[in-house]
């Protein structure tokens, strides 16, 4: 049957997956509280072969169409200029800044990042975000860090392509069909990891405007899916919502609203999966021990990180 995704059943998809209370109704970790210590105990079985692969972008320090903030890395001293005057010691240091989310740096998205009618996860006010930071929501839910079993669902290599062109909408189909041919199963807990190709085709072609010309993700259709499985994170080599989507009045990031909002999902943004992509297909293994360590940010809306796949 044809489904017409009209807002009123976008708003009926998002009503059905919502974790709200699920976890008593102070909860401000969500789908984290899937991540048990006996699922982190799984996660290390999933160590076969003892190698590690970074998930992250370099951080992006030159403007492009793609990266119109990109971040600021300066010296504070230099090897030219490297002793401290009055202390005897030689050395350089350097300062990083950075607006995280966007495009182009990989970071981890807090339950506070997004709301849906002036609401964020578990039915807290937007208005517990203020001006100095977020008050629920934040980022410091993960202060310990997140450990998991990771899941590697490689999209193009399942349909013979470098990557997936922009606005290439990801099926719940495209999933399963993927989960058989790599011969692995995301299950409840499990960290999983969608790779469109985008970082191929940006060595290969160049930077383009993802909201512009468009970018390859999930399509709504996979919410219920990720429910279903009891996903506890989300990531993505793109920031998961398709684009230019179905263009649902009041759903213009359908992924990120339905997951952040309702489920208590956290996500993944702007992972660089091709290292990871080419390690699993060598050891034929799919699935590994991921980790995710967010910086402190007291009252932050996400933070940039390093994931690290040990495989």
């Amino acid at each position: 049957m044809t489904v017409e995704w009209t807002p009123e059943h976008m708003r009926s998809v998002f009503d059905s997956v919502k974790n709200w209370g699920r976890w008593g109704g102070e909860d401000e970790a969500g789908a984290l509280n899937l991540i048990t210590p006996k699922k982190q105990l799984e996660a290390t079985r999933a160590v076969r072969v003892g190698r590690s692969v970074s998930c992250a972008r370099p951080l992006a320090v030159q403007p492009a169409v793609d990266n119109p903030h990109p971040a600021l890395h300066m010296m504070i001293r230099g090897g030219d200029d490297c002793l401290i005057p009055g202390v005897g010691l030689e050395t350089t240091m350097d300062f990083v800044g950075v607006a995280f989310h966007g495009m182009a740096t990989t970071h981890i998205d807090a339950l506070c990042h997004v709301f849906v009618d002036g609401l964020m996860y578990n039915g807290f006010p937007a208005s517990e975000v203020k001006s100095t930071g977020a008050r629920r929501g934040s980022i410091m839910c993960a202060r310990d860090g997140i450990v998991s079993r990771g899941v590697l669902l490689d999209i193009p290599r399942l349909k013979g392509e470098k990557w997936l062109e922009p606005g290439t909408a990801i099926t719940v189909a495209d999933l399963e069909a993927t989960e058989q041919n790599q011969k692995v199963n995301v299950g409840e807990g499990d960290i999983l990891l969608v790779a469109t190709g985008r970082d191929a085709r940006r060595a290969e072609l160049g930077p383009w405007s993802p909201f512009g010309d468009g970018m390859a993700g999930l399509h709504p259709e996979c919410v219920p899916w990720l429910h279903r499985r009891g996903v506890a994170v989300l990531g993505c080599d793109g920031i998961s919502d398709v684009f230019p989507g179905l263009q649902i009045e009041g759903w213009v990031m359908p992924i990120h609203q339905c997951t952040l909002v309702a489920m208590g999902v956290h996500l993944l943004d702007n992972l660089r999966l091709d290292g990871l992509c080419a390690a699993c297909a060598e050891h034929g293994q799919y699935d590994f021990q991921f980790t995710v360590a967010p910086l402190q940010v007291e009252q932050g809306t996400g933070s940039p990180c390093n994931p690290i796949a040990l495989l």
